[in-house]
């Protein structure tokens, strides 16, 4: 392989104009691992003899606001992959009293100093504009071999960044590699030091577990709990193991859940989806009653989306994340049985879940019967529960899809905004999931006209029944689920 010509031209006429200013500069970290390893890279890094305002010299057009010596060169190429390429001077650590980050940043004056700093030897690797590879540490056999192991002893480097401890995994789960002995034993040993890293770091680092390719996804989770690692990210998913099930599984609730997200993950599903699908049970160890064929999990989809809440709040991720997550968590259990739901019943749970919504509880749906070892993921009930949602998506299943608004209410019965115009409108809205023939103008405001002509608790009274119109499809469907599955 031709690494030389692996290296972008960006790349290269940066490398170029250090070294014709005297600086020694090289393609370094993960980049290198990967087109060894015949893949695309997704960024470029170099490291050079050139400190920070030496770089900004030579590249005016740059970003520098950090005090690792990391300069950001602007190319103005097209290609978002090398558009900003980081360039940054030789470095050798000092002490890490904090676990996280060096106590003093100290510039080395070769790449030798600075690749004995880097964490694993698959990132430890320079190469030269020339296409020469620096590889001190054995990272090309590491490669070949598939083992993730740390540069130089690996208690040290685990103490000098504890982050480390899950990189180690995330590197394995995105290359499917196995974690040598050495490093394993030393990761357990320092599990605890995770603790000491910020809640934003850790996140980052298991939502790209999460998103890894194929097994790498539930493979990580399982390497973090052997390590010790889960009890200090995701420690309620520790709640399921050995928690058996009904006679509906045949796998016990953490192993469910991780087959879940197994069959999620290698769907190619989105990270909303898996997280979804790792998390859809949690609930169930705190709901259990009893045990054998016929114990139950009351409310364990209420119960688990409370906790799923929780965990990614905890974890940081961003509000429209976990509001996503907890949504599919929540809704996750519900029922339909050909002939026994009506398309009115479909109306609802469209309504009632949002039709941006339906594919990936669909998913969930899949990744559940997956976990719980059934052989078809989709089975005839589902592909007919997907015909009856394309049959009435185009139906009036929302306010907004009703033919008149809050707005045009208020002109036609000539009153004021407030909670009147939202009982009115709530009602039509249910009798129209019922029956959308009459999602008509006239026919609305005629309809809005004889309610208004209601007195206040006639009409509040309306309303409640139209709010508490069972949404699980039919209020019988689901009680024959919530009986058969001991829900």
């Amino acid at each position: 392989m031709d690494i030389n010509q692996k290296i972008p031209i960006e790349v290269k006429n940066i490398i170029n104009a250090l070294q014709k200013e005297g600086y020694s500069a090289y393609a370094v970290g993960g980049a290198v691992r990967d087109i060894i390893m015949g893949y695309e890279p997704k960024d470029w890094d170099i490291a050079t003899l050139a400190k920070p305002d030496e770089i900004i010299k030579i590249f005016p057009d740059n970003v520098y606001e950090n005090q690792f010596g990391t300069v950001g060169i602007k190319t103005r190429s097209e290609d978002k992959r090398v558009a900003v390429v980081e360039v940054t001077t030789f470095r050798e650590d000092g002490l890490y009293s904090d676990y996280r980050r060096p106590d003093e940043v100290k510039f080395a004056d070769n790449i030798q100093s600075d690749l004995s700093r880097r964490d694993f030897t698959v990132n430890a690797m320079a190469v030269s504009i020339d296409g020469e590879i620096i590889d001190l540490f054995g990272g090309q056999e590491d490669i070949k071999n598939k083992i993730i192991k740390t540069v130089g002893k690996p208690e040290a480097r685990f103490r000098e960044d504890a982050l480390r401890l899950m990189r180690a995994v995330r590197f394995a789960a995105e290359l499917r590699f196995d974690i040598e002995p050495e490093t394993f034993r030393a990761i357990i040993a320092s599990a605890d030091l995770l603790s000491k890293i910020a809640t934003e770091r850790i996140k980052d680092e298991f939502t790209k577990i999460i998103a890894s390719q194929d097994s790498g996804p539930a493979w990580g989770i399982v390497q973090m709990e052997k390590m010790g690692l889960l009890k200090h990210v995701m420690p309620e998913l520790l709640e399921g193991i050995g928690v058996t099930q009904n006679k509906h599984h045949i796998y016990t609730v953490w192993e469910h859940n991780l087959r879940a997200l197994d069959y999620a993950a290698k769907d190619g599903a989105s990270l909303e989806v898996r997280l979804a699908a790792l998390l859809h049970d949690v609930g169930k160890p705190k709901s259990k009653s009893g045990e054998g064929a016929d114990s139950t999990f009351h409310a364990h989809e209420i119960i688990g989306a409370r906790m799923t809440k929780k965990i990614m709040e905890r974890l940081k991720f961003s509000r429209e994340t976990i509001d996503k997550v907890v949504h599919l968590v929540r809704h996750h259990l519900f029922y339909y049985n050909v002939g026994e739901v009506t398309e009115a019943g479909v109306r609802r749970f469209i309504n009632r879940v949002g039709e941006e919504n339906i594919d990936d509880l669909l998913k969930i749906r899949e990744a559940d019967r997956i976990g719980s070892g059934v052989p078809k993921a989709v089975p005839y009930k589902t592909r007919h529960l997907r015909f009856m949602i394309d049959k009435v998506r185009r139906d009036p299943i929302s306010p907004k899809m009703l033919e008149i608004n809050g707005t045009k209410l208020m002109e036609h019965l000539r009153i004021a905004s407030g909670p009147r115009v939202g009982m009115i409108l709530g009602i039509i809205l249910e009798e129209v999931l019922d029956d959308p023939k009459k999602n008509e103008e006239s026919i609305l405001l005629q309809r809005a006209q004889e309610l208004n002509n209601l007195d206040e608790n006639k009409l509040k009274e309306m309303a409640m029944q139209a709010k508490t119109i069972k949404q699980e499809f039919e209020e019988e469907a689901e009680k024959k689920i919530k009986q058969k599955h001991k829900v």
